[in-house]
């Protein structure tokens, strides 16, 4: 006899979304369940922009995962989404699997904490069921990430969050099964006096005031508003990522399903989305005599400004010269001509 067939219905963001994270944040946090990392911040300017450069010596320390087994079966990656701690989750997660069968998925989508947080409160959406990370986003995915965004803005003005999502093996993606992330804006400002004149960079790209001609790499930005349509959101996100493609040299077709043909972050805030195509992760850093002493990763937090480093020799070399900084930027995307000619004028 065959089980009864489970109703997945859509993901609802719930009212109070802000109290949710910041009371499980509380609890994981007091029971070691989320691994909490200090860090000290330093404003760099790229180009006259406001960057924001963290330093988290104890994450250098966090575990790592097991080696890789000797024998010859291959092992499947561990998934932290499909059957999440408990202690992790903000809305109901999977129902457990069965003993005979796979995980049933209750709604589309879920939340849960980061459990490795460098900002408090940052937490994730994932889907219930695997869909990969580097296929094309899909409605439902954007509609319940700006969802988390509008609840957050809504509920007695809690604040702004932004959202960030890696794909490809240039993105500083970590996972296979499909997650968007989200940070809080004021905790994303913590440590830094007066802020350093630091903002979110995506919304300066969507508002179009000029932050995009002093970008070293090329971004395209589109605007999203409340009452949008699935559909419609879905289209503004599919025009950035064709006009991505476009800037590497990929075509990207008229489909708007399966995998991703290039690497990419994405970046969502209330006022519209940014896509940035990336041919690389990060690059090299090097002290006064030239030395590497590490290497600067960049994910989707760099639509935000933000680059985060793990050692005391990294953080001394860009401190020390932050016009690297701005070279590990131009590394990781398309070069932005438009910045390279004003720079080169300026030099004459």
């Amino acid at each position: 006899m065959s089980s009864p067939t489970k109703t997945i219905l859509p993901f609802t963001v719930p009212r109070n979304l802000p109290d949710l994270v910041k009371a499980a944040f509380s609890r994981a946090r007091a029971s070691g369940d989320v691994n909490f990392y200090p860090t000290e911040a330093v404003i760099l300017h790229v180009n006259a922009l406001p960057f924001q450069l963290r330093f988290s010596p104890s994450l250098a320390n966090k575990p790592a995962p097991p080696p890789p087994s000797n024998t010859t079966t291959p092992k499947k990656p561990f998934n932290p989404f499909a059957s999440p701690s408990p202690s992790l989750l903000i809305t109901p997660g999977p129902s457990p699997p069965p003993l005979d069968g796979p995980t049933h998925p209750t709604s589309t989508h879920y939340l849960l904490l980061n459990k490795f947080a460098i900002v408090p409160h940052h937490f994730i959406l994932a889907t219930s069921a695997f869909q990969p990370q580097t296929h094309l986003l899909e409605a439902a995915d954007l509609t319940a990430a700006y969802a988390c965004i509008m609840a957050y803005h809504d509920y007695h003005h809690a604040g702004e969050l932004f959202a960030f999502f890696n794909s490809g093996e240039h993105s500083g993606a970590s996972q296979a099964h499909r997650h968007l992330q989200f940070l809080e804006v004021e905790g994303m400002k913590a440590g830094i006096p007066g802020t350093g004149g630091w903002e979110v960079w995506a919304d300066g790209m969507v508002r179009g005031d000029g932050v995009v001609g002093k970008l070293p790499f090329r971004v395209f930005a589109g605007r999203v508003r409340e009452g949008m349509s699935g559909e419609e959101m879905r289209g503004v996100y599919l025009g950035l990522y064709r006009q991505a493609c476009e800037a590497l040299g990929v075509e990207a077709g008229e489909e708007g399903e399966g995998e991703a043909r290039l690497s990419y972050n994405m970046a969502m805030t209330r006022g519209g989305m940014v896509v940035m195509p990336r041919v690389a992760e990060g690059a090299e850093v090097r002290d006064r005599e030239g030395a590497v002493v590490g290497r600067l990763a960049l994910n989707g937090t760099v639509l935000a400004g933000t680059g985060l480093v793990k050692s005391r020799e990294e953080w001394e070399a860009l401190r020390g010269d932050p016009g690297q900084v701005g070279e590990v930027l131009r590394r990781i995307g398309v070069l932005n001509t438009s910045v390279d000619s004003v720079q080169s004028r300026a030099e004459l």
